[in-house]
């Protein structure tokens, strides 16, 4: 997957590599936030794609970086929010086979400009816009006014084709970021999953920490993120997974302010892999979230956080 951004007026490739010029080539387009890249996403890049394929054209995705609710305020704004960080995206759409993913640096300028102006000029006049393809609720540009009325009209002028997919549901649920957002922040993991069609993730780099888990006989990795507006989940234990160097591992991670310690500050993420010694500190960690296991809460003494930690283990390695 070829990967460029978009910042004034200009576009570059996201990493160094010796990559050709950047050309509008007829493509097929779907333009979104894409946060989570959840299903209701991956149906809309889907449709894009086999659209691409049946046609002969370039397939692309049109993202925007940082999110634009951070530029124009919102829910977003403050330091949780994100379901998923700039890399984690790119992974995600890697395996929706996209040729080309176009990340526009969402700015206050950049906002003011109309969803006119950028389909003429950007998808268009840059990409190479033949057919576009996007969900039930669309809307970008100034105002929100590219949705699929304006497409249309535009698409009769340009000579694009406009394909407009229809509310995905699931078990009776609407899919949305905010939607799943909410779901993490209430604990509900397995659900929150089920929307996102891979388990939400929490990663980052392996800092050192008090060593207080390690004279507990619970060992563990102390994570600093990676991108601190990504969304916190609810305060808890859970059942967690990560791979290094190749093999997957259970953890008990924990999210939150360890009040038996008599912590204070902001929620903090640690992990106990099991079974697992050794140091991991420097290395950039990713871990599944799978199931909340319980609150976060004060224990009377050290002995009762050891010995509620031994349940919380036991829980996690039976987890399936």
């Amino acid at each position: 997957m070829q990967i460029v951004i978009y910042d004034s007026h200009e576009v570059r490739p996201l990493r160094s590599g010796g990559e050709a010029a950047f050309t509008a080539v007829p493509s097929a387009v779907t333009v979104g936030a894409f946060d989570g890249v959840h299903c209701g996403h991956r149906r809309i890049i889907s449709r894009m794609v086999s659209i691409a394929r049946e046609r002969g054209l370039r397939s692309v995705v049109v993202t925007f970086e940082p999110h634009p609710r951070r530029v124009l305020g919102g829910e977003l704004t403050g330091p949780l929010g994100l379901l998923t960080t700039l890399d984690e995206k790119i992974r995600l759409l890697e395996a929706e086979s996209v040729d080309l993913l176009f990340i526009v640096r969402f700015t206050p300028e950049f906002a003011s400009r109309t969803s006119e102006e950028f389909i003429r000029e950007v998808l268009v006049g840059m990409i190479g816009l033949q057919s576009i393809v996007v969900g039930y609720d669309h809307g970008f540009g100034r105002g929100r006014r590219g949705g699929g009325e304006d497409l249309r009209r535009l698409g009769g002028e340009l000579g694009f084709q406009v394909e407009v997919v229809e509310e995905v549901r699931l078990e009776g649920g609407h899919f949305s970021s905010t939607r799943i957002r909410q779901l993490l922040r209430e604990g509900r993991v397995e659900e929150a999953n089920a929307f996102l069609g891979s388990p939400f993730r929490l990663g980052g780099t392996v800092v050192g920490g008090d060593g207080r888990g390690r004279g507990l006989g619970f060992p563990t990795v102390n994570i600093r993120l990676t991108d601190p507006h990504k969304l916190l989940p609810r305060a808890g234990v859970y059942v967690a997974e990560t791979e290094i160097d190749g093999r997957v591992w259970r953890a008990m991670m924990n999210v939150g302010v360890r009040p038996t310690v008599g912590r204070e500050g902001p929620l903090s993420i640690e992990a106990h892999i099991l079974g697992r010694e050794g140091s991991l500190y420097g290395r950039e960690l990713s871990f599944s979230l799978l199931h909340f296991v319980r609150d976060e809460r004060k224990f009377p003494s050290f002995d009762a956080l050891s010995e509620q930690l031994e349940k919380d283990k036991k829980t996690v390695e039976l987890y399936r």
